[in-house]
């Protein structure tokens, strides 16, 4: 979800993972999975190019090993170049045997698009999908397309087809949003029409405990995943942060700047942060935890490690 504009149709990078012994394909809803207990799961991007293909190649790899309850390919950051996001979902699925969520975008899409990509998912045995409204285009100050909103994307692709639909959340209030009142309105509107949440990332467990209250207070008891990304670049998650509307503490800059150049060092700090707010976030008793990993596995890896949700990594 850091990224969401980003096209199908298979251009840009030339993605060809490397066979797989794998080919069950997992075929499971999401809310069967938080039936059964908290989720773990990982959030990829579509590959530019042969090097960023060999590198999320990798980190897919990697992370399927944990056998997390399902992986998350987003649609691309505004203005990104087009990706081959049902290619790397159908990998996912079809090769590593993980349950695989493709995002979705409305803005900027036709109803014949958007109904293009539902079938081509449904016909490829996906059960499950994210459905987001995208960033504007470039230059653009408002939305094209025939869908104006998130959950006029929702209810197109609920009419379509028997999918598991998730919708973004965010914790901190979106960035467009009109009054704090305005805000938590709108979500709790599409946390209502969809099947579960998805947050973007926050570096204070409070800010989800405080979200979940606000939405419980409106009547809304729609299970909501939240977002952890472990901070590695200072200049990469300001980028981010201030596009989410997520609040990048002095703190955390202060330490991943003190580490310089020091990929490793950097890293560490990283992980002690998402590893101290996923403490929190089970703590206070979330469904499940969705690590962002920017297509890389080391940082996951060792969070997943520091809380032991896989025994025997």
């Amino acid at each position: 979800m850091v990224g969401s504009r980003q096209q199908e149709a298979g251009v840009g990078a030339d993605w060809r993972p490397r066979p797989s012994s794998t080919t069950m394909g997992a075929m499971a809803k999401i809310t069967d999975l938080l039936a059964q207990g908290t989720t773990l799961s990982f959030e990829f991007s579509a590959p530019r190019d042969e090097e960023g293909a060999a590198r999320l190649d990798r980190a897919l790899r990697r992370l399927a090993r944990l056998q997390p309850s399902f992986m998350s390919v987003t649609y691309g950051a505004g203005g990104s170049s087009r990706g081959p996001t049902a290619e790397v979902v159908h990998h996912i699925q079809h090769n590593l045997g993980v349950t695989a969520m493709p995002h979705l975008v409305c803005v900027a899409h036709t109803s014949d698009e958007i109904a293009g990509f539902v079938d081509r998912y449904r016909e490829d045995g996906i059960q499950n999908i994210i459905a987001l409204h995208g960033d504007l285009p470039e230059g653009s100050a408002e939305a094209v397309g025939h869908f104006q909103r998130a959950i006029d994307l929702v209810r197109f692709i609920r009419d379509r087809a028997n999918f598991d639909i998730a919708v973004a959340a965010h914790p901190e209030g979106h960035p467009r949003a009109a009054s704090t009142e305005a805000d938590r309105e709108h979500q709790a509107e599409k946390l209502r029409v969809a099947d579960l949440g998805m947050t973007q990332f926050f570096f204070r467990a409070e800010y989800y405990e405080r979200f979940i209250e606000e939405m419980a207070a409106r009547g809304v008891d729609t299970p909501v995943i939240p977002g952890v990304m472990p901070p590695t670049n200072v200049e990469a998650v300001a980028r981010m942060s201030a596009l989410n509307n997520t609040e990048f503490p002095q703190e955390i800059i202060d330490r991943l700047e003190a580490a310089g150049t020091d990929v490793d060092a950097r890293r560490e700090v990283g992980v002690e942060v998402a590893t101290k707010v996923c403490e929190g976030l089970l703590r206070a008793g979330a469904p499940g935890l969705h690590l962002y990993t920017m297509n890389f596995s080391q940082a996951a890896l060792q969070v997943v490690r520091n809380l032991g949700l896989r025994p025997g990594l």
